[in-house]
């Protein structure tokens, strides 16, 4: 994941937040807000991918949905031909290891027990509508982070896959599904709380392999699902850390992330309702990084209770995946 934010006159500094608003951007370059040159450049990707048998508009079952293409589009500043190359990339990476299939049959217990391991959704949304995720550091330790690296690294592989589909093909789904500020454009991309609180420089250190691992199949592979990105709880050697994973990701994505330091609940506020923050960052909400989703009265109007294993949410609904659907069709074209 992505950690740091940094003054405008040098990446190699890091700014604190002191209760100031949090007011990303979620609309530019996005379905339904782009400028006249965007959009020349989404037709012009679309052509492109056309042309070389990676998408098929064909309704009612188009291959991807634009919002996806999109992501890939923004993710290299509109430049068509970059973004068919990471595009491609990605497809290819996709077959290689067997997505569709690998999502479908992932086992219901080791889903859910790898939840325990990355980011999870609080079940909550920000003001936007985008997804609230956090990241607690601190209960990667001991006999959890003995247990992660007890696992062969394909299948921690493997894990991070099964949990970046379900954040794409169901949380994304259905909190585009769910009333949101900026409907009707879908929402593509989650708000993530990184707590450093009781983690020390050789823990960081023993986990750099693990969260390296992570952040680089998500920038390959996932571009643009990280919006807001507010690291608290952040101790005194956290420049020492800048140090090691700036190299990990591209300007746009560190631009993202805030550093909000032993006090974010004024400045979190701002951007996500107190009754949808976790009481732990300045909120009302009773949550942990241990618990199962706490889905909020919308989202349990659709859905009842939060799903175990991987689903998908298609056509106002949680499915089962199948090994042959197409991964990114978005709610109400498929």
């Amino acid at each position: 994941m992505s950690m740091f934010s940094l003054t405008p006159s040098t990446d190699e500094q890091i700014k604190t937040f002191k209760g100031e608003k949090m007011d990303p951007d979620v609309t530019s370059g996005h379905l339904h807000h782009l400028t006249p040159d965007q959009q020349a450049a989404f037709n012009v990707f679309k052509d492109i991918l056309v042309k070389a048998h990676l998408y098929s508009p064909d309704k009612p079952h188009p291959t991807h949905d634009e919002p996806t293409l999109l992501r890939f589009l923004r993710a290299r500043r509109f430049d068509p031909q970059k973004a068919m190359k990471q595009f491609a990339d990605a497809e290819a990476w996709r077959k290689k290891h067997n997505v569709d299939a690998l999502y479908a049959t992932f086992p219901v217990d080791e889903f859910e027990s790898a939840r325990r391991f990355y980011p999870r959704w609080t079940g909550r949304r920000d003001k936007n509508g985008l997804p609230v995720y956090v990241y607690r550091i601190a209960s990667l330790t001991g006999p959890q982070q003995k247990e992660l690296f007890s696992t062969p690294p394909e299948r921690r592989y493997q894990r991070i896959v099964a949990l970046y589909e379900a954040m794409t093909r169901f949380v994304l789904r259905l909190c585009t599904h769910l009333p949101h500020r900026t409907q009707p454009t879908p929402v593509t991309s989650v708000t993530t709380i990184i707590d450093l609180e009781h983690v020390s420089l050789p823990t960081l250190w023993s986990l750099r392999t693990h969260l390296q691992e992570a952040s680089a199949l998500a920038t390959a592979n996932y571009p643009e699902t990280l919006s807001t990105i507010a690291v608290v709880n952040s101790p005194a050697f956290f420049p020492t850390v800048w140090s090691w994973i700036k190299p990990w990701f591209d300007e746009g994505t560190r631009r993202k992330v805030h550093v909000l330091g032993k006090d974010p609940g004024p400045t979190l506020r701002t951007l996500i309702d107190p009754k949808d923050l976790p009481k732990p960052y300045g909120g009302e909400l009773d949550w942990k990084f241990e618990d199962e989703p706490a889905l909020d009265d919308e989202a349990k109007a659709v859905i009842g209770e939060m799903p175990r294993g991987p689903v998908v949410f298609v056509d106002g609904e949680v499915r089962r995946p199948e090994p042959t659907e197409s991964v990114d069709i978005a709610p109400g074209n498929s």
